[in-house]
């Protein structure tokens, strides 16, 4: 299995720190988790209901016309190759790596390309997978330019599979609108933005067709009855997500700014993470990591993730954290 953020034991044991004394910054997700509300009781005896108001609930906040509840995003991925026959898939990068990682296991042949080949590269692709805004570069591209990309590749019954895992920030870029376009395929990551990572939550965005082929292959009950409740009151808390994209982008702003003041100044990032390329990358992660502080190293190409600090003590802890590393290092 590919390496991922947030593997706090597995730190925990190798630096002799416990786990509770950690400050996690590995993870791109929002430090504030969504209240849980209560449960009832029924939820946790019966099958999920399929018509119990989630799908709803998603189409309003997402802005979509359909919408397929999946146990996160990441089930998607692993999926939308069996729907299709071998071909040739670009994807974006550098990126999430699983997108590349799905296809090349479903048998398909994969470039990965950067964004200034794409326009001479998508005329040869079946699949262009795009993850908008990036992760890790934070990168974001105007939907007027992946709708493009989109007719292209639909001309020759091609597909565009957007992961919007990042867009709950900036709605106004996201191609949820348009996901009932045949060949656009849009992937929503429901933990992230909630900082609920746990439930394991996602949604597929595309026309009533290609979902209904992909619920075969999902199968029935794949969101629990308690996370379908959960989903709807998340989604349907209006004042809280202004709440969340407020603090989450004042959060970021203030994330960059202390690592350019300390010499770090980020090449990239969105609303809940900022990325640093550096060639001290597995240095300061050492570092870092030895004060009781996860980060996400990257070491192909020597560049960090950080996460977002909590609150005040978080913050002053990252602080000196730097002031310390400031002192050792020449």
């Amino acid at each position: 299995m590919l390496e991922h953020g947030g593997r706090l034991r597995q730190a925990a044991l190798r630096y002799g720190i416990a786990e509770a004394d950690w400050l996690d910054l590995s993870s791109g997700l929002a430090p504030w988790p969504w209240p849980v509300p209560p449960i009832p009781l029924r939820a946790w005896a019966r099958l999920p209901e399929t018509d119990d108001g989630l799908e709803q609930a998603a189409c309003e906040y997402y802005g979509a016309a359909h919408v397929l509840p999946v146990a996160g995003s990441q089930m998607a991925i692993q999926l939308l190759p069996r729907l299709r026959r071998a071909g040739k898939v670009g994807v974006l990068s550098p990126c999430y790596a699983e997108h590349a990682e799905a296809w090349r296991r479903g048998g398909y042949i994969v470039r990965e390309v950067l964004e200034q080949e794409v326009d001479f590269f998508i005329d040869s692709l079946d699949v262009l997978v795009v993850v908008n805004p990036n992760n890790p570069t934070g990168l974001s591209l105007a939907p007027e330019r992946l709708l493009d990309w989109h007719t292209r590749l639909a001309q020759r019954g091609g597909w565009l599979v957007v992961d919007e895992a990042f867009m709950d920030n900036t709605p106004h870029l996201s191609l949820a609108a348009h996901a009932n376009r045949v060949g656009l395929i849009v992937l929503r990551s429901f933990g992230k933005f909630f900082g609920l990572a746990g439930v394991r939550l996602g949604f597929v965005l595309a026309e009533r067709k290609l979902l209904k082929l992909l619920a075969e292959q999902v199968g029935p009950w794949s969101v629990s009855g308690p996370t379908r409740i959960l989903g709807q009151v998340c989604l349907r808390d209006t004042e809280g997500h202004a709440r969340q994209r407020l603090r989450s982008e004042e959060a970021s702003l203030r994330l960059a700014h202390t690592l350019a003041r300390h010499g770090f100044k980020p090449q990239g990032g969105c609303a809940l993470f900022q990325w640093l390329i550096t060639e001290r990358a597995e240095h300061l992660y050492e570092f870092m990591a030895q004060q009781g502080i996860l980060l996400r190293l990257f070491s192909h190409n020597s560049s960090l993730r950080f996460g977002l600090p909590t609150d005040d003590v978080d913050w002053l802890r990252l602080e000196r954290a730097f002031q310390d590393y400031a002192k050792e290092t020449p």
